[in-house]
């Protein structure tokens, strides 16, 4: 059997302050003065008015469980030893959703509206922290 090595992010000038908080166990994401609103993903206008005005802003991460699925078979090959896989998204409590994977839970325990929490899972070997959650209780 062939193995894959699987994909990582790589960090941009636009996305770099979010993956280095996330290498110190922190989240920080945009928020934009002239919408009032929190933006993510990171770019580099913001959505809407397209001001220049995006300033990077620690969040806690809470958030509430908004949908997920459970993949029974890999998403793809670089995932064939991580089945059943729980892919979700969270609408953090400042706003925004954020696509990302559930641990540290059973499938049949998931609820859509649960309270969830950030698990920062780092990966030494690619030079990066990926952002997953897990129930808040």
């Amino acid at each position: 059997m062939t193995s894959f090595e699987r994909p990582m992010p790589v960090k941009t000038p636009t996305t770099a302050p979010f993956w280095d908080a996330l290498a110190e166990h922190r989240i920080v994401i945009q928020y934009s003065p002239s919408s009032g609103e929190y933006v993510f993903y990171p770019r580099v206008r913001a959505p809407r008015t397209l001001a220049d005005d995006l300033e990077w802003r620690e969040i806690s991460g809470m958030g509430t469980l908004y949908s997920y699925t459970v993949a029974r078979r890999p998403v793809s090959p670089h995932f064939a030893d991580a089945v059943p896989q729980i892919l979700a998204i969270v609408q953090w409590d400042e706003g925004p959703r954020f696509s990302t994977e559930l641990v540290n839970v059973d499938p049949a325990e998931l609820k859509v509206g649960m309270r969830v929490r950030p698990v920062f899972c780092d990966h030494p070997e690619h030079n990066v922290t990926m952002l997953r959650y897990e129930p808040a209780s």
